[in-house]
């Protein structure tokens, strides 16, 4: 490839004349925020080569930004994958009629914002492409679960929490939903990711303070007042958490079979466990009760 500045566009850069996979890149990127070249070449396919010049390429011809948050990871790892959000133009050129064009400040991020995001990317990701097999669920987004409605209004809840003596109205708005339809019966059961950079508490002494157990809480809540059914249409949901070590997978584990009932909703696993598994609908996950299982059972 071109040597070309890394985080600083080149005015030299070889021209460009946008492609249907260019397009689709461009798509993906803006569903997820960000994107790093890894998780880009899996989505679009072909060349890993290939896809990391067109990516130089929308980059330097301001299609796609390199945030500068990321700089600290090459410090620490030169080897770590560019991470990528949508430009200006890359919005422009996707935009669609009567639509607003999604618009993000990519020079003011948060480097800890950045990499949670990237791992709900990661779990996203992984189920894109474990539905384009044959005889899979089909997988469905929040665009297709909510076509009229912002995640913000459509996919944030309140609900009532009890503890022993305390009780908290507390919100809930999950890292990212999705569902996965039987190809069969059409039933379909939805997920509530939860990415966990192990920067959270998983206990505090008041429910009015955030921790794991006040979200496990809220979410048991939500099953048995069955808030799902009546804001989503579903009968069956599934709690995804995706943390960092399996030492935190056995502390969430074991707080989570602290709760009185419920269990059966929430499923753990490692960010790492969840990327080497080329088919994550084959993952054992760790149930709250400390079963494995996969996450499609239909």
């Amino acid at each position: 490839m071109e040597k070309l500045p890394r985080l600083k566009r080149a005015p030299e850069a070889p021209a460009i004349q946008l492609t249907g996979r260019d397009l689709e890149i461009l798509r993906q990127v803006a569903r997820h925020r960000f994107l790093n070249s890894r998780q880009i070449s899996l989505l679009a396919g072909g060349s890993a080569q290939q896809i990391l010049r067109r990516l130089q390429r929308l980059f330097h011809h301001g299609y796609l930004d390199r945030p500068r948050a990321q700089v600290r990871y090459f410090s620490e790892d030169g080897s770590r994958p560019m991470v990528y959000a949508l430009a200006s133009a890359g919005a422009r050129a996707i935009a669609v009629s009567g639509h607003r064009r999604p618009r993000y400040d990519n020079r003011n991020l948060k480097q800890l914002y950045m990499q949670h995001t990237l791992q709900v990317s990661d779990v996203m990701v992984g189920f894109t492409r474990a539905s384009r097999s044959a005889n899979t669920p089909r997988l469905l987004l929040e665009e297709n679960l909510a076509p009229d409605k912002s995640p913000s209004k459509a996919f944030q809840w309140m609900v009532t929490v009890k503890h022993k003596d305390e009780s908290k109205r507390v919100g809930i708005f999950p890292d990212r939903i999705f569902a996965l339809e039987s190809p069969d019966n059409g039933e379909r059961v939805f997920y509530f990711v939860e990415a966990d950079r192990a920067t959270m508490p998983v206990t505090r002494r008041s429910l009015n303070q955030s921790s794991i157990w006040r979200k496990l809480l809220a979410y048991e809540a939500t099953w048995s007042q069955k808030i799902h059914e009546s804001r989503f249409g579903t009968k069956r949901f599934r709690v995804l958490f995706v943390t960092t070590t399996q030492e935190r997978v056995d502390h969430l584990v074991a707080t989570c079979s602290k709760l009185p009932r419920g269990h059966g909703l929430f499923l753990f696993t490692t960010a790492q466990a969840f990327r080497e598994k080329s088919d994550v609908l084959s993952l054992p996950w760790r149930t709250g009760m400390n079963k494995s299982e996969c996450v499609w059972t239909a």
